[in-house]
């Protein structure tokens, strides 16, 4: 494996980097997420048509870059540094991987165009606010019971007449899904006996909000992670793919492994931007006639931040060669910006604790990262259960034989009745603690 970047990727880097340093600063992300759709129109469309960046990842014939993941990567930890609000997150890192997967012909080459371009923004709308768990990052998601089903709950779908469908129900906390001009929404179909999770387009760019559908902005902890509240009554509605015998459980979880590389980078990009922004006021704070840079506790304090951040990037880019491994990249950048935020607020003293300083734009960040994707306990623990770590050992219990909830991995009966030498059993899946 060679971890070195092309010169390619660090133009990409570069440009990008200059750009957002130029009209992206702390007050130019204010003044856009104080905007109607919550991000700078004017800025996304340079950004497309200078950089590709909504097509990065898709295939030249539909008008796209054709890079990979490690471009995407690089990209997502340039954004992160600048907290650019942007619909990058929701259009070219969850939405098109879908449309390119599950779509027909047809729909690839009507919709991945304009993308591309910058013209057409996309959401996917989860149910129940699961979208961690749909891209099968914190749980499994075959079977669609993220989304609720059966006879109540989640959203639900129900062919029409005129060989479309329509969807009832709601779906909270969309990313930028106030403002996109596409929604990508997860829907069960076929009642309560054959119950499965279908995906379904709606096209919400027209001149007149389409009938049936009422898209509300959220209060969010982090503005510049838009959320909305989509509720569908009776809303026209078109099938992604060919027919309904499609596994969207299965693309949501392939892209799902994809996004958490790059969300992953963009975490690592937003921790480092707070450690250098850190490590340059405690530089120039003066206290006791020297810099409090120079006191030995703080140069500590930022040593250790500095390998957090380093060893959460290394993981990023390995999980942008390897996006097997991005459910735990994603849980150690997020570890390591919720850390890394929390002590910039400290270092920076009196002034960081004011809600009107940029570190609180970082640390509001780190903590909305988490909860709409962590947390990172659950993200830990389900890459655990993937790898099989808590399977049965030689010599262990056999199945059906659980331990209480409360007593932890280990075997915790009185020393007098373990047998010699055994180690760590399977509690099994209800009995499983969060690692």
């Amino acid at each position: 494996m060679d971890a070195a970047f092309t010169a390619e990727q660090d133009e990409i880097r570069r440009t990008l980097r200059e750009l957002l340093a130029k009209h992206s600063g702390p007050d130019d992300v204010r003044n856009a997420v104080a905007t109607q759709d919550g991000y700078d129109a004017r800025l996304w469309h340079r950004l497309a048509r200078d950089l590709g960046l909504p097509g990065l990842a898709l295939p030249q014939e539909y008008g796209g870059v054709g890079c990979g993941p490690a471009e995407l990567a690089v990209v997502c930890e340039e954004t992160g540094r600048a907290l650019l609000p942007s619909p990058l997150l929701a259009t070219a890192v969850l939405a098109a991987p879908l449309i390119l997967a599950l779509g027909t012909a047809e729909q690839r080459a009507a919709l991945l165009p304009p993308v591309a371009a910058g013209e057409l923004t996309a959401a996917l709308a989860v149910p129940g606010g699961s979208l961690a768990t749909a891209l099968g990052l914190t749980g499994d998601p075959t079977g669609g019971t993220w989304a609720g089903g059966g006879r109540a709950g989640g959203v639900q779908a129900r062919p029409a007449g005129d060989g479309g469908w329509r969807l009832y129900g709601e779906a909270a906390q969309v990313l930028d899904g106030h403002s996109a001009g596409l929604l990508l929404v997860a829907a069960h179909a076929g009642g309560f006996p054959r119950s499965r999770t279908l995906l379904f387009l709606v096209r919400t760019d027209g001149p007149q909000p389409p009938a049936g559908v009422v898209r509300t902005r959220q209060t969010s902890l982090d503005e510049t992670r838009p959320l909305a509240r989509i509720q569908l009554r009776e809303a026209a509605a078109e099938l992604l793919g060919a027919d309904d015998t499609l596994d969207a459980t299965a693309a949501l979880a392939v892209v799902g492994r994809a996004a958490a590389a790059a969300l992953a980078a963009e975490a690592v990009g937003a921790a480092a931007s707070a450690l250098d922004r850190t490590v340059e006021y405690v530089g120039e704070r003066e206290q006791f006639g020297r810099a409090i840079g120079s006191f030995q506790a703080v140069q500590h304090r930022l040593a250790d931040l500095y390998v957090r951040v380093q060893s959460a990037r290394s993981a990023a880019y390995y999980a942008a060669w390897d996006p097997a491994a991005g459910g735990l990249a994603l849980a150690q950048a997020l570890e390591a910006l919720r850390i890394t935020t929390a002590e910039a607020v400290q270092l920076h003293g009196g002034i960081g604790f004011t809600w009107e300083h940029e570190a609180h734009l970082y640390f509001k960040r780190a903590a909305a990262d988490e909860l709409l994707l962590g947390p990172v306990h659950r993200l830990r623990d389900h890459a655990a259960q993937q790898a099989g770590l808590f399977g049965p050992e030689p010599g262990a219990r056999g199945p059906g034989v659980h331990e209480p909830a409360d007593r932890g991995l280990a075997d915790q009966r009185p020393a007098e009745q373990k047998p010699a030498g055994q180690g760590p059993v399977d509690l099994g899946p209800a009995d499983r603690v969060a690692v």
